[in-house]
């Protein structure tokens, strides 16, 4: 590899909003926010909006799918019936 072109690479923690689900990878991105994992040591700290944890292709699991669309969430709101 060419010297002082590649970003720097490092353990950091991934925590998922959402269900609050962590894990520990190598990155390259940083973050101003650090945490402590179970090793004792301090990584920094990324929050993402979606893991394999709540991610329906890898749960199994989709959460909103009896919602209904726009519509019909429309036409149930104000107790109207469909024609």
């Amino acid at each position: 590899m060419r010297e002082n072109i590649h970003p720097e690479y490092h353990k950091v923690v991934f925590m998922d909003t959402n269900s609050g689900f962590k894990f520990l990878t190598g990155s390259t991105k940083t973050s101003n926010e650090t945490i402590t994992w179970e090793d004792g040591n301090i990584y920094p700290l990324l929050k993402v909006e979606v893991t394999s944890d709540t991610h329906p292709f890898y749960t199994g699991v989709q959460k909103f799918a009896e919602r209904g669309g726009r519509a019909d969430r429309f036409m149930q709101k104000y107790n109207m019936k469909n024609k």
